[in-house]
């Protein structure tokens, strides 16, 4: 059985990340993290090999600095990786990023089932996983919570509004994992020196980690990054910190603070009027 999970680098939500004069986030500024949605998609993937000794490939797409969450990946427990990387993918949107999805998956192999987390916290859209299993064309499962494999099928417990909702899919399937689905343990000792010996040896980093670009994949320039990219950021704007004022109405009668309250709020609608 072959698993792949897609996992993203994207800036830390700590840290303050500056905004490019097209509307995109620069990322050289901003410190750098695994997608915490992908989290819920790489244990999923690691569930497969534990119960049924699936090799799992993680895929990622991003600048040179990316293969990190690559290294991650590995310490956790993952046999091997995919860097997607090159110049004229920069920009890309959630169109553009399934394309070249769609090619880097199908240069990696023909797997059985394709993990992703539910978005990204850098766009928040939630569709390149479905945008790539219509590339692909494969079935989904979106907002999957839980999941087992049983001859060939895919039986999954999805969220939905009010509940939960089971279905059953076939392989190959991608499957989109909810954050209420199981959390990533922590990575084990022999991963972590794992990770180190590639970190330490090129050699045996590119067996376990292959680097790619575009013209490896095969895929067309023109439908890549900012070329391939419908979408445009027509504006960016700073939103800054709210003001406001307090004030503290202590030891008054209930019949006083209403008072209180009633003649402050016809203050602030004069003023808003004016």
């Amino acid at each position: 059985m072959e698993s792949f999970v897609l996992i993203k680098q994207v800036p830390d939500q700590s840290s303050k990340a500056g905004i490019n004069s097209d509307g995109t986030i620069d990322r050289a500024k901003a410190k750098r993290m695994l997608n915490p949605f992908d989290r819920y998609a790489l244990e999923a993937a690691l569930q497969t090999k534990r119960q049924h000794g699936a090799r799992v490939t993680a895929i990622t797409m991003g600048p040179p600095p990316a293969i990190e969450v690559l290294y991650e990946a590995i310490a956790h427990g993952v046999d091997r990786g995919f860097l997607m990387t090159d110049r004229r993918l920069a920009a890309s949107d959630t169109l553009a990023t399934a394309y070249t999805l769609a090619q880097t998956v199908r240069y990696a192999g023909s797997p059985d089932l394709i993990f992703c987390g539910l978005q990204t916290t850098d766009g928040d859209t939630a569709q390149v996983g479905p945008q790539l299993a219509e590339r692909l064309g494969i079935p989904q499962v979106t907002y999957c919570e839980a999941f087992e494999i049983r001859d060939g099928i895919l039986l999954a417990r999805r969220a939905i509004e009010g509940g939960s909702q089971t279905v059953t899919v076939p392989l190959p399937v991608l499957v989109t994992v909810a954050n209420s689905a199981q959390r990533l343990a922590y990575p084990t000792l022999r991963g972590a020196q794992r990770v180190q010996r590639l970190m330490r040896d090129e050699a045996a980093r590119a067996e376990v980690i292959q680097i790619i670009n575009l013209d490896d994949v095969g895929a067309d320039p023109e439908r890549c990054g900012l070329k391939g990219s419908p979408t445009i950021v027509a504006a960016t704007e700073k939103v800054g910190e709210i003001g406001g004022n307090c004030q503290i109405f202590q030891g008054q009668s209930v019949p006083s603070l209403v008072k209180s309250l009633t003649e402050a709020a016809s203050i602030s609608s004069y003023v808003g009027a004016r």
